[in-house]
Formats: C-alpha cells, sequence, structure tokens
C-alpha cells in the first residue's frame, strides 16, 4: 500500500477542514508547492490533488494544479474536484496527472461514467464520499440516498483506475479510520481501493493495508505532525 498526501486547494491556498466542512478551516498554506515540496522532501512520490471551489462551483485552482503537476517528472498525480464533464477529465489528465477522479457526476450519471471510463481506461478513478453508508455529492453537501454497496456494484463492470473512498464521518477529525466500511469495499470490488478520512496512526496504515487498500490518502495527520512523515513514508511510500 502507498501513502497519498492530500493537497486540498481553496482560494489559491492549500488547506484542510474538519468534517468536510468549508466552515471549519484548520490548515492553510498559502503557496500549495511548499507543501508538496515538503512532503516530496520526506520521499513521497504520489499526491493526490483536490480542488475545493470547483467541487462546489465556487471557482477554479486549475492554475494551481497545474504548478503542481509541473514540478518534478516521475510524480504522480490524482486530480479532482469539480470535474463533471468530459473535456474537464481529458484537462486534467492533459495537464499532468495520471487519474482524474470523478464524484458527483458519476455518482448521478452512469451513463456518463461508462463513455469517460471506457475513453481513458485506467485512468479514471471515482470518488464515492460516504456518510454512514450513504453516498454523498457536491461537495459533501447532498445525500444520495443510495448505500455504498449499491453504487459500487454499479461500477464493477467499468476499466476505472481505482475507487477513492473517502469516510467523510472521520475526515480531518485525526479519531482513526472506518475500518469496516474499507473491508467492506476492498472484499466486494475488484477495483483498487484508495482509502481516505480519519488516519491518524501507522496502525490505522497497517491496518488499511491488511484490509486490502491499495493507497491511502493522508490529510490533517500530516499537516498538524500528528503523524511522522518520515516515518510513514519509510513504510509507505511507495
Amino acid at each position: 500500500m502507498i501513502a497519498i498526501p492530500a493537497i486540498d486547494l481553496r482560494e489559491g491556498a492549500c488547506v484542510q477542514l474538519v468534517g468536510g466542512s468549508y466552515a471549519a478551516e484548520r490548515v492553510r498554506v498559502d503557496d500549495p508547492l511548499e507543501a508538496l515540496k515538503q512532503w516530496r522532501a520526506h520521499g513521497f512520490s504520489a499526491f493526490h490533488v483536490v480542488d475545493l471551489d470547483a467541487a462546489l462551483g465556487k471557482g477554479s485552482n486549475a492554475d494551481a494544479i497545474f504548478r503542481l503537476t509541473a514540478y518534478e517528472r516521475g510524480l504522480t498525480f490524482t486530480v479532482g474536484g469539480g470535474v463533471r464533464d468530459s473535456d474537464r477529465v481529458e484537462a486534467v489528465l492533459s495537464g499532468g496527472a495520471a487519474c482524474a477522479v470523478v464524484g458527483t457526476r458519476a455518482i448521478e450519471d452512469g451513463a456518463w461514467l461508462a463513455d469517460v471510463a471506457s475513453r481513458y481506461p485506467g485512468r479514471v478513478v471515482v470518488a464515492a464520499d460516504v456518510k454512514g453508508r450513504e453516498v454523498v455529492t457536491r461537495g459533501w453537501t447532498e445525500g444520495s440516498r443510495r448505500d455504498i454497496r449499491d453504487v459500487l456494484a454499479a461500477f464493477e463492470p467499468l476499466p476505472l483506475g481505482g475507487l477513492l473512498v473517502t469516510a467523510v464521518h472521520k475526515e480531518g477529525q485525526l479519531s482513526g479510520v472506518d475500518l469496516p466500511l474499507m473491508r467492506e469495499v476492498a472484499s466486494t470490488s475488484r477495483h483498487r481501493l484508495y482509502a481516505s478520512g480519519g488516519v491518524t496512526t501507522l496502525e490505522d496504515l497497517r491496518a488499511l493495508a491488511a484490509a486490502g487498500a491499495y493507497g491511502a490518502v493522508i490529510g490533517m495527520a500530516l499537516y498538524t505532525g500528528r503523524l511522522d512523515a518520515s516515518a510513514v513514508a519509510r513504510e509507505f511510500a511507495g
């Protein structure tokens, strides 16, 4: 399993939110490139970038994303946030991302997801953001009334690059991961699982690895120093 630092973008800065609430910003790094350089210095080579403004339709951090993906050859980026049409998927991939992460429209429009996945096989990751067991959309602000198991079943035939499952109820709270949820996803889906939400300790990472996760996205615990970045990189940087 690989550990993947999160670089969440808001108003041009790198931020960390508590519980997915835009009113509960706990960490802010004015220049996202400085965050990338920090994690790179510890040995990380894969990064998860999210445009929070685009996810809520409040703007775009496209310039900041390009600066990140263009920084150094050989790094791997998954990029998401407001990726809701085919042109945006193409732009993200041509801009240097290994995979484009699609959420809201992928959940709401299965025909579109099937089309874009077939056009870019292995390069589209679906974000399934979960509160309890319900998949939520539009920057975690709306419920879909769909259980995670039902959503996963619809994805099985598609040539996806993976599933990014975020336990929103754990996000940013430094209270540990939703291990039963991640075990269920890993055991029922053939796609790579990128687990997110609540990673706090090395034991959390080891448990996710044992559960079958391909990658773990880490945010708050790294930015606050709760997790020793060097120790994580030594064991899980890939």
